[in-house]
């Protein structure tokens, strides 16, 4: 009777071994669809499930346990991917994490809280940021200078700033487009704003909403920023008195 139920076992100790999977999402060439290949692992943080980031691994690949759920959405989203055993998972990490390879393998645990900064009269078409993250559907917030200066930035954790210029000088495009009526109105709001919000200058009211973002940056707050974003923020904090 011991020997039947140890052959039992072991019968069924081989059956789930050789279920155990893994999804991988490779992200070089051969994946379909990049943008939303990033929105599947949001969506997996979000479920609390844990995946690994295998950084330089055909593209920076995404690999998470299986599941029926997990699969379909990659199905809806139009994702490639592939399952493989535990086994050839356990082999790709010990891969990973040869000195001599220049790879690496970063656990995601939770998924962040997205701020994009991004004006209200804005086209779609104007913000690269929220038309790739809408594609990806990844889940974000649309804040501008009222949440900013209400301290709302606190209820995030990641913040993108795409073409703002923080300097006042309402952008790179004076040169070009200064005489046509979507920049007259871009600037036009841009004063009502700030006078709306108690300063007396565009520039001194983008320097106040800098200085949240950067108090938010100290907090622990991730940052990232694109276009002129990169440069009018650093600019206006530096020219300051």
């Amino acid at each position: 009777m011991s020997r039947l139920k140890l052959t039992l076992l072991l019968l069924f100790a081989f059956s789930s071994a050789a279920k155990a999977m893994q999804i991988l999402i490779s992200m070089d060439e051969s994946q379909k669809n990049h943008l939303k290949s990033y929105g599947i692992a949001f969506w997996l943080l979000k479920q609390k499930q844990e995946v690994q980031w295998l950084l330089n691994y055909n593209g920076g690949s995404f690999m998470f346990q299986y599941s029926q759920e997990a699969e379909r959405e990659c199905k809806v989203r139009g994702v490639s991917y592939e399952t493989i055993s535990d086994a050839a998972a356990n082999a790709i990490i010990t891969q990973i994490q040869d000195p001599a390879a220049n790879l690496n393998a970063v656990k995601l645990l939770n998924a962040p809280k997205i701020a994009v900064y991004s004006p209200k009269t804005k086209q779609p078409w104007d913000d690269a940021v929220t038309m790739v993250l809408t594609y990806a559907e990844i889940p974000f917030t649309e804040i501008y200078d009222e949440e900013v200066l209400s301290d709302q930035l606190l209820l995030y954790d990641w913040l993108h700033l795409h073409h703002e210029d923080f300097t006042g000088q309402y952008g790179k495009f004076f040169g070009n487009y200064r005489s046509t009526p979507w920049y007259i109105q871009q600037k036009a709001d841009a004063e009502a704003l700030a006078k709306k919000l108690g300063y007396n200058k565009v520039s001194e009211e983008k320097l106040a909403v800098a200085k949240k973002i950067r108090d938010f940056v100290i907090g622990g707050g991730f940052m990232f920023a694109m276009c002129s974003a990169t440069d009018s923020f650093d600019i206006a904090l530096s020219a300051e008195g």
